[in-house]
């Protein structure tokens, strides 16, 4: 099978799994956006992706996200979804290229991108990050900390929050993995009743290529799935997440 079919094969199975996860939910799949996550993946495979019509990118590095972002440039309706922690003084590359950030969780952060996007012109789709599983590896918010961080939001204009996103516990252990997405369905159902004006809590991220359905069952509106679609990654995940992430041994996307 060559790699175009093996992309298309990939592709087709993952929206198959989707479709079945909303059923089960009695979720129409309209409802949950596919985020592919193509780190390490590339430029190639994206041209591939693409013509196969997936048009939204999530990346975890802002440079290696940006280097993609303009070795693509020529291919229409590209969406780059930055996914990772992102460090203040990369947010001036963040600035120029991303259509969505969902790793939102510092006041430093967000004062840095709006000044950025400030100078740009543009505006940027933000997600808040939430650390559902008390884990001290992880990025994110305490879900505690999380109503007053929304609270000084409004103050960075070029900031458009969407909603919350979360990376659950790796374990194949549904038992351990569900409590995190329900935790943060439950917080954005919270935050839903006194949200400041302009904020919005629509989106539910969560989910990855090993427990995307479980998400679902629990209200994902996007999950993110990189190795369902573009198999295992030559580069460690240990690169892109904390040591101490994989110990569940689940592909985190």
């Amino acid at each position: 099978m060559d790699a175009a079919a093996q992309l298309q094969a990939n592709l087709d199975a993952i929206r198959t799994r989707i479709d079945a996860a909303c059923h089960a939910a009695g979720r129409h799949p309209g409802g949950v956006r596919l985020l592919a996550v193509t780190k390490t993946v590339d430029a190639g495979r994206l041209r591939l992706a693409h013509a196969l019509g997936l048009r939204q990118f999530g990346e975890n590095k802002v440079q290696e996200a940006l280097a993609k972002s303009e070795s693509l440039a020529d291919l229409p309706d590209l969406r780059w979804v930055l996914i990772g922690h992102l460090q203040t003084n990369k947010a001036k590359y963040a600035a120029r290229f991303a259509g969505e950030f969902q790793a939102l969780d510092s006041l430093r952060v967000a004062q840095a991108l709006d000044a950025q996007l400030q100078k740009q012109g543009r505006a940027l789709d933000v997600l808040v990050q939430v650390n559902t599983s008390g884990e001290a590896s992880k990025f994110g918010l305490a879900p505690g900390e999380v109503p007053a961080f929304v609270r000084e939001l409004p103050a960075f204009s070029s900031l458009r929050v969407r909603g919350l996103m979360t990376l659950a516990l790796f374990s194949d252990d549904t038992a351990r993995v569900r409590p995190c997405f329900v935790r943060l369905r439950e917080l954005r159902e919270r935050l839903r009743q006194d949200a400041p004006q302009g904020i919005a809590m629509d989106e539910l991220s969560m989910g990855m290529s090993g427990d995307f359905e479980l998400a679902i069952a629990e209200g994902a509106t996007t999950v993110r799935v990189g190795t369902g679609i573009f198999g295992s990654r030559p580069t460690p995940d240990s690169a892109y997440w904390p040591d101490s992430a994989n110990a569940g041994g689940v592909t985190p996307a």
